[in-house]
This record gives structure tokens, C-alpha cells and sequence, in this order.
């Protein structure tokens, strides 16, 4: 029976995330049927985090590799051709080029707070909050600094839409991945026309000209040409001629991959960096610490952005994994995350009086240009290995709990549904739990989650392909992907929501320490 899929009937969707690039290929009834991935990091060269281009074109060619290989054992069949194909990759960023296609500076990744005297220019000038990452803030940081490049930009993309434009040769993007490069105006799902215009006064700069066009979920973004499926796959199994669904960022799949779309629903994606999406009703306030973007059909939305998760409990993971080693008793690594993870649990609700910093890198919400990953505790805490975890993972979620607290006591946002997805909710239960004591309500992880962003990308092009005259991405999520799917929801204890205000109260108390470490470290 599997060496009858009809790939022409499913969907492909190929995700490049912080820290991996993932395929992940659905049959028609929306189902994950075959994957590849390929691990990969960031790298801090001269001031700024990057990946080279060499970085991105192995990392995806040996991630689709691995995708067919997937495909062969399971299916029974070569890749040749599936139904549709979507691209998304992590939002926001800077990838500037000439008229002739040639890349004018280095990749400069959302982790980068670099831009702050644009940032702080644009959203005074805007009357709109423009987040250090975005990439209207890194080209007018670029102006400031009188970078010789900027005259030479003949276009203007995200990492999406580079893999786009190579797949197609077609410049442009979902309307939830443009949102992370200049605001949106939801009425029309394109560039704020009276901030273009603002812009163009400022600098002289005609944004229109070198932006990508902007398209709504469902709406055709071209097709893989020879060239593309070359550049995907080099030894020429993969026939062009799929079409391909508007690219997006990886908090528009991240919605779409948990049915988090409709107003007044929400999620939120753990893993390298965190962001929480709320779906709005109504327009909102400038708050520095929330970001006005969209879903893939163009509603808005206020999402919370932390540049660090998980990078820190990683680092521990890995030197905890390196003892075990050392002491003859080697732990395969997924166990030993679940087993720290479980751990947790066990904890005091406030850590026993722990304190961690994970930051890697800056964090606009607690308005740090610079992060140190910083560990302390008084002589009397009760410093055990569960609440040492605990600490760890509350850490992972504390700054994104002081941007949702603006959202929900400053500005009044109701949220009915909050879903979790990436890796922090891999071991069932424990990162469902924390989040819940963080937000005081429920949380639902669904079984797809663990397969995240590519998977929505997937669904977003299923949904270009198959979408009826006048159907929605809301109710198709609604009606055909998501009616009958399996889910867990977890609300935790009032002890543990109390727990978790008093270490919040404790960390937000400790914030000049971090600041001071970025002084003197």
C-alpha cells in the first residue's frame, strides 16, 4: 500500500530554523508520512550572528537528501514530484542583494541586536513598534552607518524568501513573513503605504522597489524551475514544475501548525529563541516589547519575541552528557533531556530560591543590547539538582512571560486557546506545565507538534493546493486538517502558578546583575 502514494497528492514542507533544517512531506489526508533534517548553528563572526551562504546550501541540500532517503524506505518510491511545495525559514533578518543576484554583505540572523538607534528612529517616526530584528531596522541601521553596500541593493529578502527566489527565480512572500520586514496593513495585506512613504522622505529610499511582493496564504507564488530543483537536488531525481506556496517565517507555520489562526487564539513556539502569537481583535497600544505582524491570511497579530530559550539548557544538557561520559556511563542524549526535564518537576515551585539568566544573546523585551548566560544562588537555597532544572527551564520562559503580561493586564487581549509547540515541549508534560504556571492557564500540545514549523509550511501549501472558491485558511484548518486531532491540555496547580510568580519577582528584581554581567564579562 505505500508503494502506491500518489506523491502528486501530497505536500512538502521544508522549514530552516535556528538550529535545523527540517523537510517534512503530508499525504492528503494531512498526515506526516516522511521527514529529513539536517542540524546545524549560528555563528558569531566580528559582532554579528550569521550562516553562510555555504552554511545554507549544504545544510539544505543534505536535509532534502535525507528527506528522499526517508522517502525510499518508507514509501517505497523515488521523490520525483509532490502536489506542492512550501518554504519557510526564521523570520526576520537581512539579506540584501544587486540587480545581478550577488549577496552585498553577510547574513544577519533576528538573533542580532545591532540596530537599536534604527529601531528606536523608525517606530518614533512610525508611531509603530519596529523590533531591532526586523529588517526595515537593520537596512536604515545599515544607512546610519554609512555602509557602502546599501546603494547597490537591488533587492531586499528574508532567508524564506532567498530559498524562494532560488527555487523560482520569483521575488516574493507570505504576508506573515513580509510583516517581520516592514509593517503590514491588514486591510490591504501589504506594505503600510503611508509608512512607505515615510520612509522614502526620510532616506529617499523607494522600499517598493526592492522588497518582495507580498501574497496571501492560498494564493499561487510560482513554480520550481529546472534551476530550482537542481539547487534542491543536485543529482537530478527532483522534476520541476511543482508549484510553490507564498514563503513564510516560522511564526506564521508555527501558527498554522496549531490551528492558531482564528482571533483570539494563540501559541507558543520554544526552542532556540521563544515568541508567543496572539490572533487580536483590536488594534493596540506601542509597547516596545510587542510586535505587530500577521498570520499567513493577513490578520493581525501581537506576538511577544525572545531571542533565548533553549540554548542555555542545551549547554548544560551537553555538560552533563560529557560527565557521563567521563564516568563510563554514557547516556544517549534524548533520554538524558527527558530524564533532566522530568527532573524539574520534582522541584520546589520557586527553584528553591534559584536564579538563571539563559541569555545567550540580547533580549529587546528586558532591553539588553548583549546577553551573558549567568547561574546564581544564596548560601541557603536549596540547591538540588530538580530545582537547579527547574531554574533552568524557568529561566527558558521568564521574559516571555513579561511581554505576555502587557498583552493581558495592559492592554486587556483575551486568549481562548493557547497551544505549544518546538522543542521544549518534547518531553510530554513538563514544558506543558511550566508554561501553564507562566501564562495561569491551560495549555494544549497537539500530537503533530513535535513536528513544528515544516509541518505548517506543509499544511500552508496543501492549502494552496486544494483550497475551494472562497474557502479560508481558517476553516480549512478548521474543517479538514484539524476536526478530528488528537491533543493534550494540562493547567497547572495554583501552587505551581504562585511558584512561578515569586521566581518571576525574584529574576525581574536580579535584571541589573544580567546587565552588569554584559558590563564586565
Amino acid at each position: 500500500m505505500e508503494a502506491q502514494m500518489n506523491l502528486e497528492a501530497c505536500s512538502l514542507g521544508i522549514e530552516l530554523g535556528s538550529t535545523r533544517i527540517k523537510a517534512v512531506l503530508i499525504d492528503e489526508q494531512h498526515i506526516p508520512v516522511a521527514s529529513g533534517d539536517h542540524v546545524w548553528e549560528n555563528r558569531l563572526v566580528n559582532g554579528v550572528w550569521t550562516y553562510t551562504m555555504e552554511d545554507i546550501h549544504t545544510g539544505l541540500r543534505d536535509c532534502f537528501a535525507n528527506l528522499m532517503r526517508d522517502v525510499r524506505e518508507k514509501l517505497g518510491c523515488e521523490l520525483t514530484t509532490v502536489g506542492a511545495i512550501g518554504v519557510s525559514a526564521m523570520m526576520h533578518g537581512y539579506l540584501p542583494f544587486d540587480q545581478d543576484g550577488k549577496q552585498l554583505c553577510e547574513f544577519r540572523t533576528w538573533r542580532n541586536t545591532i540596530t537599536g538607534e534604527a529601531a528606536s528612529e523608525l517606530s518614533a517616526l512610525f508611531g509603530f513598534n519596529i523590533p531591532q530584528r526586523w529588517s526595515i531596522a537593520h537596512l536604515y541601521q545599515a544607512i546610519l552607518n554609512g555602509e557602502s553596500h546599501v546603494k547597490d541593493i537591488a533587492h531586499l529578502t528574508t532567508l524564506a524568501g532567498y530559498i524562494h527566489w532560488r527555487l523560482t527565480g520569483e521575488h516574493v512572500m507570505g504576508v506573515g513573513e513580509a510583516s517581520g520586514m516592514f509593517p503590514i496593513d491588514s486591510a490591504t495585506c501589504d506594505y503600510n503605504e503611508t509608512m512607505v512613504q515615510k520612509f522614502k522622505a526620510l532616506t529617499n529610499f523607494d522600499l517598493r522597489a526592492i522588497l518582495p511582493k507580498v501574497l496571501k496564504a492560498g494564493e499561487n507564488a510560482g513554480t520550481l524551475t529546472e534551476d530550482g530543483a537542481r539547487f534542491l537536488d543536485p543529482a537530478g531525481t527532483l522534476q520541476a514544475g511543482i508549484p510553490l506556496a507564498p514563503c513564510e517565517g516560522d511564526a506564521g507555520t508555527g501558527m498554522a501548525a496549531t490551528n492558531s489562526v482564528r482571533v483570539r487564539t494563540g501559541n507558543v513556539s520554544a526552542g532556540t529563541s521563544d515568541f508567543a502569537m496572539i490572533v487580536t481583535d483590536k488594534p493596540l497600544g506601542l509597547h516596545r516589547e510587542i510586535d505587530m505582524v500577521t498570520t499567513p491570511a493577513g490578520l493581525p497579530v501581537a506576538m511577544v519575541h525572545c531571542n533565548n530559550c533553549t540554548s542555555d539548557i542545551n549547554a548544560w544538557v551537553n555538560l552533563f552528557s560529557e560527565f557521563a561520559d567521563a564516568i563510563g556511563q554514557p547516556v544517549d542524549k534524548g533520554a538524558l533531556y527527558t530524564l533532566l526535564f522530568r527532573k524539574a518537576l520534582e522541584g520546589d515551585p520557586d527553584c528553591g530560591g534559584l536564579l538563571s539568566f539563559n541569555y545567550f544573546s540580547g533580549e529587546g523585551v528586558t532591553d539588553l543590547d548583549e546577553g551573558r548566560p549567568v547561574f546564581a544562588r544564596m548560601q541557603n537555597c536549596k540547591f538540588s539538582l530538580s530545582n537547579f532544572m527547574r531554574a533552568h527551564l524557568l529561566s527558558a520562559l521568564a521574559t516571555l512571560k513579561i511581554g505576555l503580561d502587557i498583552l493581558t493586564k495592559t492592554e486587556g487581549v483575551t486568549i481562548d486557546k493557547l497551544y505549544g509547540h518546538g522543542g521544549f515541549f518534547k518531553t510530554p508534560e513538563v514544558g506543558q506545565r511550566l508554561l501553564s504556571a507562566a501564562v495561569g492557564a491551560p495549555v494544549s500540545v497537539m500530537e503533530t507538534a513535535g513536528e513544528g514549523g515544516p509541518y505548517g509550511m506543509a499544511l500552508l501549501a496543501a492549502f494552496m493546493k486544494n483550497r475551494e472558491d472562497g474557502e479560508t485558511l481558517e476553516s480549512y484548518l478548521d474543517n479538514k486538517v484539524f476536526k478530528n486531532a488528537k491533543s493534550s491540555t494540562i493547567q497547572a496547580t495554583e501552587t505551581d502558578i504562585a511558584g512561578f510568580s515569586v521566581f518571576l519577582n525574584r529574576y525581574q528584581k536580579a535584571l541589573p546583575m544580567e546587565k552588569c554581567a554584559t558590563e564586565v564579562l
